[in-house]
């Protein structure tokens, strides 16, 4: 079992990765237990079908019966609509500001658990317990939010779990596109911090379809990334910001081909590919490196179809409505170098020579 610290100005919390760490609720997170009047789990609807037992089990063992909420999985969860449906569960359930709720699912699950906590009675504790290779990123670091159908995350709150717990058992089921999606964000990691790392991670034979125990390795290193970039940059004023690498692009992708049309990750490394050819103007990157993430990612099973299949103004409405976007001009991460970041104001004229540049390598 591996465990780390998130150290923050304000806040301290533990995250902790291996296959029974479920069993920390009946001893390091006891007392956390028995301090909540109230404790509910809010659930996605396949992470529930398929696990919520392992869970219930555990918190019986601890002596907690929790109150459980069932939401639909994915995006689906992140509406407005969704999200007061949970506020009134935990009225009608009868939580106070002393009660605890646990986001039990994949990263758009914890997302609106946390801003249901964040903003319930203007703030409760809430645990994460990830279920997918994704949440391994949303899971630490405090960014609670749900989408709107104009952009993604654009009602949110900044608000620190008390502990993640991350059952590396539970990523047996994983569908082979869930895999996709999270080994994105890792693999992002890893372009922002480590050139070394990164290009292991390219050339590992297996990086689609994972080993658990080769995953819980490097899915520590990933998250060590996180909470190293959160404990400096709590709010996103500065270095937090390289984490986006790749989503500017990615989310526009997203909301083009309907939230949950593509996955989160599957987005991401087409907005990676994109900043990739952005940092061969602004940085050092040479377009034999794009080339080669853009044929690893098809080896790997990404698509890149959504953007042979969609104009550029498609993407620019939501590329506008970002939020690193100012003044008219977009914001991206780009590289310097793999493993050295930083933030470039690019035009709409030039955002359109890139992505016309990216349809050229992708025939």
């Amino acid at each position: 079992m591996g465990k780390l610290t998130v150290q923050l100005p304000n806040a301290q919390y533990d995250v902790h990765v291996g296959d029974h760490v479920y069993e920390l609720f009946s001893s390091d997170f006891r007392e956390l237990l028995n301090t909540a009047d109230r404790i509910g789990i809010i659930a996605d609807d396949v992470v529930a079908t398929n696990h919520l037992p392992v869970l219930l089990e555990a918190l019986e063992n601890a002596g907690v019966s929790p109150s459980v909420k069932i939401v639909p999985a994915g995006e689906k969860c992140k509406t407005s609509m969704v999200y007061i449906e949970c506020q009134s569960f935990l009225l009608q359930e009868n939580f106070t500001r002393n009660s605890l709720v646990i986001a039990f699912g994949g990263g758009a699950c914890g997302d609106l658990a946390g801003f249901v906590a964040a903003t319930f009675m203007r703030g409760i504790r809430f645990i994460q317990c990830p279920t997918t290779i994704l949440a391994h990123d949303s899971a630490v670091g405090g960014k609670t939010a749900i989408n709107l159908p104009e952009g993604k995350n654009m009602v949110g709150s900044f608000h620190q779990p008390s502990a993640v717990l991350f059952n590396t058992a539970l990523l047996k089921t994983l569908p082979s596109r869930e895999v996709r999606s999270g080994m994105a964000e890792l693999i992002k990691h890893a372009f922002i911090t480590d050139a070394n790392w990164a290009n292991q991670l390219m050339e590992e034979r297996n990086f689609s379809n994972p080993s658990i125990e080769w995953l819980s390795t490097e899915l520590l290193k990933g998250i060590q990334v996180k909470a190293d970039i959160v404990a400096a940059d709590e709010f996103e004023h500065s270095i937090r910001k390289y984490l986006n690498f790749g989503h500017t692009f990615g989310h526009a992708v997203e909301a083009v081909c309907g939230f949950g049309g593509l996955s989160h990750g599957e987005s991401v490394i087409i907005g990676m590919a994109y900043s990739f050819i952005l940092s061969e103007k602004y940085g050092n990157i040479d377009s034999s490196f794009t080339n080669h993430f853009i044929d690893f990612a098809k080896k790997n099973g990404y698509s890149f179809e959504p953007v042979l299949n969609h104009s550029f103004n498609e993407f620019l409405f939501y590329m506008k409505k970002d939020k690193k976007a100012t003044f008219g001009e977009m914001n991206f991460i780009v590289l310097k170098e793999v493993g050295i970041p930083f933030v470039q104001k690019v035009t709409e004229i030039e955002c359109k020579r890139v992505f016309n540049e990216l349809q050229l390598r992708l025939d």
